[in-house]
């Protein structure tokens, strides 16, 4: 399997600003080529890369005012071994979190899938509910609602749907996390989030949007939720998106299949 992965960022500094970059593939990644350019007012711009948990590549930039332009772009062949698990994971992950309100959810959870067996069946039952619940409305959403939020109003974007379902299973208690992927085949194109369940000893994925096959995901970053995965972070100063536009391609094209469990790779 060949995926290629792009994305080009336009950011207007009003001040001199600090902004963290999560656009590049994960560490467990070696792409055959990879190119990450920055640049503003057209001037090279360089970035320092930290290393965050799980392989998720950061890059910081101090940025001075003006137009700031993020290009990046890989391509990866074959894939990767599935990510593994620390104990302490599966204790941060059956928590609670910023937006995926698993405490508050939990008896919805216990309610709605008491009569589903099996790893399988219950990732493929949660992932139903969410897609039947909520529809995909671009633009739809406030970077500050949750999982509880998107529930009442019954509508969200691929962000959304996957704090519902990290919710859902961490209601269940089963560990449960939010991963920023490329997603080849997705519908509009952006960057595209899914969550994670730690399923017969593997980290599972769960797409209630169905809008791209997992088996093609490549994963960017992984945290409790969206406050640990954004494609971008302001530290300091001022910035507003001007621009974003994001790639992603696979060969041969798959299919999926909700019922089966899945990693990422």
């Amino acid at each position: 399997m060949k995926r290629e992965v792009s994305s080009r960022i336009v950011i207007s500094v009003s001040e001199p600003a600090t902004l963290v970059f999560s656009v590049a593939v994960a560490a467990d990644y070696r792409p055959l080529d990879e190119r990450l350019d920055i640049r503003l007012d057209g001037a090279p711009l360089g970035s320092t890369e930290i290393l965050d948990m799980h392989g998720t590549r950061l890059h910081r930039v101090e940025a001075g005012a003006g137009e700031l332009e993020v290009q990046y772009s890989a391509t990866i062949e074959g894939r990767v071994q599935p990510a593994g698990s620390e104990a302490i994971d599966l204790i941060r992950y059956t928590r609670p979190s910023r937006y995926a309100e698993s405490d508050s959810l939990a008896p919805t959870a216990r309610a709605e899938f008491a009569g589903l067996h099996g790893p399988a069946e219950l990732l493929a039952g949660v992932s139903s509910w969410v897609g039947t619940r909520l529809a995909y409305v671009s633009d739809s959403s406030r970077p500050t609602d949750g999982a509880i939020g998107t529930l009442l109003g019954r509508r969200g974007v691929c962000r959304d749907f996957a704090h519902v379902c990290v919710a859902l299973l961490r209601g269940l208690d089963i560990p449960a996390r939010l991963v920023s992927v490329y997603a080849a085949g997705l519908q509009p194109m952006d960057f595209h989030a899914v969550a994670e369940a730690w399923v017969d000893d593997a980290w599972r994925v769960v797409d209630a949007t169905a809008l791209a096959p997992r088996s093609s995901l490549v994963r960017i970053a992984t945290g409790r939720d969206a406050a640990d995965t954004a494609f971008l972070t302001i530290l300091s100063g001022q910035a507003e998106l001007v621009a974003m536009d994001v790639a992603a391609v696979v060969d041969p094209f798959p299919s999926d299949d909700v019922t089966e469990l899945v990693s990422i790779g």
